[in-house]
């Protein structure tokens, strides 16, 4: 028997993959539904509970391959109904997966990298530095243990109907990892998830920009946070290599051709006396004025150490009435989760600094980062 370090693991493979895995296996292509089915829409990792898939290839199977999934090691309720976990990918790293419930959908914010190279100054990830990409399976696990957390399967009741790649990471920087996993998502034997359904956020790498319109069929985000360049290099310093006349062709270019009308979602975190001002605004509107498009504006989230604060609600509110009088779609995320860690990575730091301060048997108090669980 290999071992697991030499298993092949079938839970970040999406339908093609699994095709070409079960016919070097011998095996008929109608395999790899089986058991798309039995990972993602009935929750299974145990080969032996797979009952319509012969003994004989169910043996094979633990020989070879494996389905693996993180543990959960911190858990935040918020009293909104949001949920926070940290997942434990290796001996060394945690990630973040955030459920959002919503009267009218349930949405999960879920992490491509560990940590964040483009030290956004505003982001709690990108102050603690980038470690590495995350695994198709890693990518993937993030919605199989939600359902599981949430006690549900994809079969009974699609508790989460949509997927953000907007927790810790740049996911065009892990187009590898994070394209497949989007096509597991939107596969109806795994998910079925719709491509509206999809979102991949992203900080502005144009090339893979290109890359994701030819190869999977998403709703893209733009996480743009800056009307000009000179503020967004400080804010969004990958704008110093891909700046604003450079990003917004490729915007323009998401958006042309296809069979259906695509628009961008344009993300801008508001921070107070820094982006909130109305020139700031209109500096906006002449920007993405012909851009299909749908501005979200997002209230700042505090973290330990930022030197920013969140906008006033006044500011906000100016700041989208001058949005709506140019005739753009401008909403106002609603805040979530202020009583738990918020910020994108802050849980996750946290316990990643617990895990250092008790390998170095230095004492650790739970109550102290406002965990509901540790395990």
């Amino acid at each position: 028997m290999a071992d697991s370090a030499e298993k092949i693991d079938l839970l970040g493979m999406d339908c093609a993959a699994l095709e070409l895995f079960f016919a070097q296996l011998g095996e008929k292509p109608f395999r790899a539904v089986q058991v798309m089915k039995w990972i993602h829409q009935m929750g299974v990792s145990d080969f032996d509970e797979m009952t319509n898939v012969s003994k004989a290839l169910r043996e094979k199977l633990k020989q070879v391959a494996q389905i693996r999934t993180p543990r959960i090691v911190a858990e935040q309720r918020s009293t909104d109904g949001t949920i926070k976990w940290v997942l434990e990918v290796d001996n060394h790293n945690c990630i973040e997966t955030v459920f959002i419930p919503e009267d009218d959908r349930g949405t999960l914010c879920i992490s491509s990298q560990v940590g964040c190279a483009l030290e956004c100054t505003f982001c709690s990830t990108a102050q603690q530095g980038f470690n590495r990409n995350l695994e198709n399976w890693e990518i993937i696990a993030q919605m199989w243990v939600a359902n599981k957390a949430l006690g549900v399967t994809p079969r009974d009741e699609r508790v989460i109907s949509n997927v953000v790649f907007m927790g810790m990471g740049e996911p065009l920087l892990n187009v590898t990892h994070v394209f497949p996993a989007a096509r597991i998502l939107m596969e109806d034997n795994a998910y079925g998830l719709s491509k509206r359904r999809v979102t991949i956020s992203t900080a502005g790498v144009v090339p893979a920009i290109d890359k994701l319109k030819n190869e999977v069929d998403v709703s893209l985000a733009i996480s743009l946070h800056a009307p000009n360049n000179a503020l967004r290099d400080q804010l969004v310093p990958i704008n110093k290599k891909y700046p604003l006349e450079v990003l917004m062709p490729a915007l323009f270019r998401y958006v042309e051709g296809g069979n259906s009308k695509k628009h961008i979602t344009v993300e801008y975190v508001m921070l107070d006396g820094v982006n909130d001002k109305l020139e700031h605004a209109d500096q906006l509107v002449d920007l993405i004025k012909d851009l299909p498009s749908k501005i979200n504006l997002i209230p700042f989230n505090p973290f330990p150490n930022t030197d920013y604060k969140r906008s006033s609600n006044n500011a906000v509110h100016r700041f989208q009435a001058r949005l709506k009088e140019a005739g753009l779609n401008c909403t106002i995320r609603k805040t979530r989760g202020d009583d738990i860690d918020a910020a994108c990575g802050q849980l996750a730091g946290k316990v990643k600094d617990r895990t250092k301060r008790t390998l170095h048997q230095v004492e650790f108090n739970p109550k102290s980062i406002n965990l509901t669980r540790v395990l």
